[in-house]
């Protein structure tokens, strides 16, 4: 199986990598399209601030390449929220892959979430296998907003959309490669969409 990561300079690419050598896979980093669009999964991951990552996948046209993809495509924090409309973070329009908004965190909590934190309300194959109430590991300021395309929530302070999905496409606002055996099982399962 084809696995490509896509490099954009906003990544954070070595762990997940790590984390698919775990399960015994071998991946690719690409920005080229064709590379990106000849693999037979794809993980969109991000680390950063929203604007900035979005310039860079303005440069690269990667922001007109990324929605049209056919096969499964997995966004992983940033790279989830990137695939929303908007996010609060740097005013900045996003994929709009997700029709939900990405919103900050208000002042009742500590910001970022950084931790530890559950998963509920499970709606998709992309669960299999994990229970409700399972533990996934976080580190994030904005949340998207629960919505119509949510398949997991959290709670912290507010119930959010800790997992979405719309056709071929996924996010997970959590770190499957951060989050022991059960976001091994997540990743397995991406596999095997």
């Amino acid at each position: 199986m084809d696995i490509v990561i896509i490099d954009y300079g906003a990544g954070n690419i070595k762990s997940i990598q790590f984390a698919f050598k775990r399960l015994g896979i071998e991946t690719q980093f690409s920005k080229e399209p064709e590379v990106i669009q000849a693999a037979d999964r794809i993980i969109f991951p991000g680390v950063g601030e929203a604007s900035s990552a979005m310039k860079m996948l303005n440069l690269s046209q990667l922001d007109k390449l990324i929605p049209n993809l056919k096969q499964p495509v997995l966004g992983i924090c940033l790279g989830m929220q990137l695939m929303c409309n908007h996010s609060e973070e740097g005013n900045t329009n996003g994929l709009g892959i997700f029709d939900v908004n990405v919103k900050r965190f208000n002042t009742n909590v500590k910001v970022p979430q950084m931790g530890w934190n559950t998963v509920n309300n499970l709606k998709s194959d992309l669960f299999k296998g994990i229970n409700e109430g399972d533990y996934m590991y976080l580190v994030h300021s904005y949340y998207a907003e629960n919505c119509k395309e949510a398949i997991a929530i959290s709670d912290y302070g507010l119930k959010y959309a800790s997992a979405i999905e719309n056709n071929n496409f996924y996010g997970v606002q959590f770190h499957p490669e951060k989050s022991s055996t059960t976001g091994e099982q997540l990743l397995k399962n991406f596999l095997n969409l």
